[in-house]
């Protein structure tokens, strides 16, 4: 070989590598690149809070420094980081806590926050800010942060102490250029989709212009914390045990086997090894490697109980329900379905839960494909939709059945829905490094589509019930119309008063009918009057509930107790409200709500209650 083709090799660090592939990490495009780097600081700190048990507090800025150059400010009421830490947590590429633990987390190889550092420095120069404090620090320090390209490592350029009222907590300001834009892929929708998992967060954004949304935190309770776990026999490869020989090359592999995997005990061990032909005892570093590829095959041959599932936090019924009601009530549906957890399954030895909630109607476009949300561990997936597995799961069903429209029974269908779908796992197969998309893996495209038609089917029995209450609505509206009238002139014709026609029209269209009427008292406040009549044949008793969409009311809800044929009662209460109020909102229990008009069935996460919810070994 040619010498000075040789003296030409050197080692490239990593962080040159990145720098000339940054395509790799998601960095590919300008508007991109800014949703990138407020993407990996805000699941840096919803981990971080997660970790120490902290109910998670963030903020993010966008504010203009040039034409194509922005400011990005991310804060989060985390446990803060040791000074010490500091330049390895943001300047150190494949630095991290959490790669080496068998566990569900947002992040673990260590590259995104550093990432987002080194975009913000190759593109503008600038280092980034970093402001952190912890609880048990006195002063709170504030770090220049850039990074050495050459040797992957993270270089302090200044180091401040400040006096704060700040408790715990840390903010990266990142300088870099970029297009901002809002809209479908963008910022605001991520932070958007983000609060719809994590509804024990408080989130703020303010955008280029100064104007700041929040996101209410409604939960008060943290999620399911993942332990770690150690790996499962089931999917390990030659080289998996290998690695796991070298850190015991001294004991008796059957040792090994117990304490280097999870469900091992020493029968199973046993068993393994008798398979296999191993000496139990024989020491596990004098393994020829066709000992060790015996023992791989013997695993597929073990019955071995399926792997704890510890190890995930998925985000459980209430969650969901939370989630999605907060963040999708502005759109006002007429459907919430009740959310889907699936049992879990297990991936390559590695367990996974496959979760679904639905949100139909309301103002959601009927013309549109429907809106699918996709997440992985928790991670809004907002690129790379068309090869991800999720999209694959809900094309391949065929919706006709579920009275959505949708050509040939084949792609998204179309209807004013809203599908999120959520994976968590510890090692999910993502399509690339940058983890926008899910492998389109058979295993886990059965298991969304058993979770999808588990939710279609709510969404089947809601849409029947809606039909079934349009047709009385406008059985009543005829009935109503034209019995009176015939009362009228029958009086006219015999010279008589016209007849009571309550119970006649009851008898003829049976439901029970709410209207009310507003009137404005003062600035805020608003006189609400309902009145409820009976026009079915039997005596009814249930329940109002009141929830005005745009304010608040000093009543929560109302009992209608025996109320005869062709009675009414009614009821007054007071709405407080900044903005035009303009109808409120009725939900009814202890009734089927197809027979009353004016009113909805009570949603499945109204009044929600505190439901702990855990996943069980199977």
């Amino acid at each position: 070989m040619n010498k000075d083709l040789i003296s030409k090799n050197k080692e490239i660090s990593i962080s040159e590598f990145f720098n000339k592939n940054r395509h790799i990490l998601g960095f590919e495009s300008p508007q991109k690149s800014l949703f990138m780097i407020v993407k990996e600081a805000v699941d840096n700190s919803l981990d971080a809070c997660e970790e120490y048990s902290i109910l998670p507090q963030v903020d993010v800025k966008m504010e203009k420094a040039s034409q194509d150059e922005f400011k990005i400010t991310i804060a989060d009421n985390g446990p803060g980081i040791d000074r010490k830490e500091v330049a390895n947590v943001f300047g150190k590429l494949l630095y991290g806590s959490r790669f080496h633990q068998l566990r569900q987390s947002r992040g673990q190889q260590g590259i995104g926050i550093t990432a987002a550092v080194f975009y913000g420095q190759i593109t503008t120069g600038k280092h980034a800010l970093v402001v952190t404090k912890r609880e048990q620090d006195d002063v709170t320090y504030q770090f220049e942060i850039g990074i050495d390209v050459k040797t992957n490592s993270g270089v302090i350029s200044r180091e401040d102490v400040l006096v704060t009222d700040l408790k715990h907590g840390t903010s990266v300001t990142i300088w870099a250029k970029g297009k901002y834009q809002e809209g479908r892929q963008s910022i605001l929708e991520y932070l958007r989709e983000t609060a719809a998992v994590n509804p024990d967060m408080e989130l703020r954004f303010t955008n280029t212009e100064g104007k700041t949304i929040r996101f209410p935190r409604t939960i008060e309770e943290l999620p399911k914390r993942s332990i770690p776990i150690k790996p499962h026999p089931h999917g390990t490869e030659v080289g998996d045990l290998q690695f796991i020989i070298s850190e015991f090359r001294e004991d008796p592999i059957s040792k090994v086997l117990q304490n280097g995997f999870s469900r091992v005990s020493n029968k199973v061990a046993e068993e393994i090894l008798s398979i296999s032909g191993v000496d139990p005892e024989e020491k596990a570093g004098d393994l020829p490697l066709k000992d060790v590829k015996s023992i791989v095959e013997s695993f597929t041959k073990t019955k071995i109980m399926p792997p704890q599932t510890d190890c995930l936090s998925p985000l459980g019924i209430e969650y969901m329900r939370r989630g999605l009601r907060n963040v999708y009530e502005e759109l006002k549906p007429s459907f919430y379905s009740k959310p889907v957890v699936r049992n879990p399954i297990v991936y390559k030895g590695n367990p996974m839960i496959v979760e679904v909630g639905l949100v139909y109607g309301g103002e959601l476009s009927p013309d549109e494909n429907v809106r699918l949300v996709r997440y992985a561990n928790k991670v809004p997936l907002l690129y790379q939709q068309g090869g991800c597995a999720i999209t694959k799961a809900v094309s391949e069903m065929d919706w006709r059945g579920f009275g959505l429209d949708q050509r040939s029974g084949a792609g998204l269908p179309f209807g004013p829905m809203i599908l999120l779908v959520h994976i968590c796992g510890t090692k999910i197969p993502y399509t690339s490094e940058s983890k926008e998309a899910i492998a389109q893996v058979p295993e886990i495209i059965e298991e969304i589509k058993q979770a999808l038609r588990l939710s279609a089917r709510s969404l089947r029995t809601f849409m029947r019930k809606r039909e079934r209450r349009s047709k009385a609505n406008e059985k009543y509206r005829l009935v109503a119309q034209i019995i009176p009238e015939i009362s009228t002139k029958s009086g006219k014709i015999l010279g008589r008063d016209p007849p009571d026609t309550s119970k006649t029209i009851s008898k003829v269209v049976n439901v029970v009918l709410i209207r009310e009427k507003i009137e404005k008292k003062s600035e805020r406040e608003y006189l609400v009057s309902a009145d409820v009549t009976n026009y079915t044949s039997e005596k009814r008793s249930f329940t109002i509930h009141i929830s005005p969409p745009n304010g608040t009311s000093d009543l929560d809800k109302i009992s209608i107790d025996s109320l005869e044929q062709a009675g009414s009662k009614s009821f007054t209460f007071t709405i407080t409200s900044d903005s035009p109020y303009k109808e409120t909102d009725f939900y009814v229990e202890g009734i089927d709500p197809v027979y009353v008009i004016g009113a909805e069935a009570l949603p499945p996460d109204y009044q929600m209650k505190e439901i702990s919810y855990e996943v069980e070994d199977q």
